[in-house]
């Protein structure tokens, strides 16, 4: 399922003499943030959907998830290298973001193997959404990192296959899984404003990407009516 685009709410970009419309250049300083923020959100999926591969009651689901793993890990070495590419030190520009990334993971830690794949295909996909509009913004080499990792996989499929599989025939299951969707909307909402609030600087990328704050809030409202959209992907809705 494709991410929410600046075009899809409403938000106009500038044009430039190159005929490519953006309003954040590449030296803006929320851009380290953005990629910091990103990165440390890859390297948090990434060793703990190591861990929920514990949760899988098969190989076949077990190999499944470690590839998503590396996809992540993958993801972040991107970021690493465009963070460096910046002159950033890496672990220094990723700290701000550790503890509000860190809680929303506390709270939203999956009891079970299909809380786990809900979360990963639900929780990607909001974080796709919101930050793919600030891509739109973004001077071209730099959303082009952005999208590179937050770009879908066949990963997806495999979620959606051992979702749609098991509510089809368990009512209960499909209640429960429907609750926890509702959730982890409501968790990475709370996320991204609080992280947002953290930088200055990435407050300022974002208020510019969107407008103002009436542009955020149309950003989130629209995050929730594709959270929508996936859970019926998933057979929750």
């Amino acid at each position: 399922m494709g991410a929410t685009t600046s075009t899809d709410l409403g938000f106009s970009t500038e044009s430039t003499e190159s005929g490519v419309g953006y309003r954040i250049p590449a030296d803006h300083p929320g851009v380290t943030d953005l990629f910091a923020v990103l990165a440390y959100g890859e390297i948090s999926a990434f060793y703990r959907l190591a861990e929920e591969a514990q949760l899988s009651p098969n190989l076949h689901g077990k190999v499944a998830v470690a590839k998503m793993a590396a996809a992540e890990l993958a993801h972040f070495e991107t970021l690493e290298r465009a963070l460096q590419d910046r002159g950033a030190d890496v672990y220094g520009a990723m700290a701000p973001f550790v503890r509000p990334l860190d809680e929303y993971h506390t709270s939203t830690n999956p009891s079970t193997w299909l809380e786990s794949m809900v979360k990963f295909y639900v929780g990607d996909g909001i974080a796709a959404d919101f930050y793919s509009v600030l891509a739109d913004s973004l001077a071209p080499e730099v959303g082009t990192v952005v999208r590179d990792v937050l770009a879908e996989t066949s990963h997806s499929e495999f979620v959606i296959e051992q979702v749609r599989r098991t509510v089809a025939v368990n009512r209960s299951a499909r209640d429960r899984l429907t609750l926890w969707g509702r959730r982890l909307l409501g968790e990475a909402i709370t996320q991204a404003q609080y992280v947002m609030a953290q930088r200055d600087n990435l407050t300022e990328l974002v208020l510019t990407a969107t407008g103002d704050l009436n542009g955020v809030a149309k950003l989130f409202d629209h995050m929730q009516d594709s959270h929508g959209e996936r859970m019926r992907v998933l057979g929750l809705g």
